[in-house]
């Protein structure tokens, strides 16, 4: 799958890091908007042209006008576009990154990154395997793994979003003001569904055995 992620400063670095790492069949091209801007961007344009060619578009710009101007130029090419923590009607605005849903037109990367989901293996009450399926493209998701193995359920389901936390690279003061939450604990929150929901699903295989 052919993706254009545009990162402005280094923003995007961690999660493109972790899609180059955890991915399956993505390729990665960037382009990165360094150096100071100004308030008020009159032309995106000089910054943005109009010749983007990629089954996807990620943003992890900053800049309004850029952000907007992106969304426009998607939106007219018939490009999906991902811009996670940011608003309008063009793109793909998950609160988080791993807060993405499943969307046909995201291609291998909507399966592989998004609301994580995880297989999950017991012996008695303790975790013996615990796989990804989807996970967030910062890869954090996959980085605690090793860390939850050998814990109790309960153990697991205290320390595993504790850990996320600590990987998580969205801004913790950006708090979506109908939840009250925050990015970061939005991800720990999350991912201690989805390792609930493993949980209960191979519970409910074995019973049915």
């Amino acid at each position: 799958m052919d993706i254009l992620v545009f990162e402005e400063n280094g923003s995007g670095q961690a999660k493109i890091r972790g899609i180059g790492r955890y991915g399956v069949d993505e390729n990665l091209r960037v382009v990165s908007i360094d150096g100071a801007l100004p308030d008020f961007i009159d032309d995106p344009e000089e910054y943005l042209d109009g010749r983007i060619e990629a089954d996807l578009v990620i943003s992890y710009l900053n800049h309004p006008d850029l952000v907007d101007h992106l969304a426009r130029l998607c939106g007219r090419l018939g490009i999906p576009l991902i811009a996670s923590g940011k608003k309008g009607e063009q793109a793909h605005t998950p609160f988080t990154c791993c807060g993405l849903g499943l969307h046909p037109s995201l291609g291998s990367y909507g399966r592989r990154f998004g609301f994580p989901e995880y297989r999950v293996e017991l012996e008695g009450d303790r975790i013996t395997a615990l796989e990804v399926i989807r996970g967030a493209p910062c890869g954090a998701t996959w980085e605690v793994v090793a860390e939850v193995i050998g814990s109790t359920v309960d153990e697991a389901l205290v320390l595993l979003p504790r850990l996320i936390q600590y990987h998580c690279t969205a801004n913790p003061s950006r708090f979506d003001p109908v939840t009250g939450k925050s990015p970061v604990h939005y991800a720990g929150h999350v991912h201690r569904a989805a390792l609930n929901k493993g949980v209960t699903r191979f519970r409910d295989q074995v019973s049915r055995s």
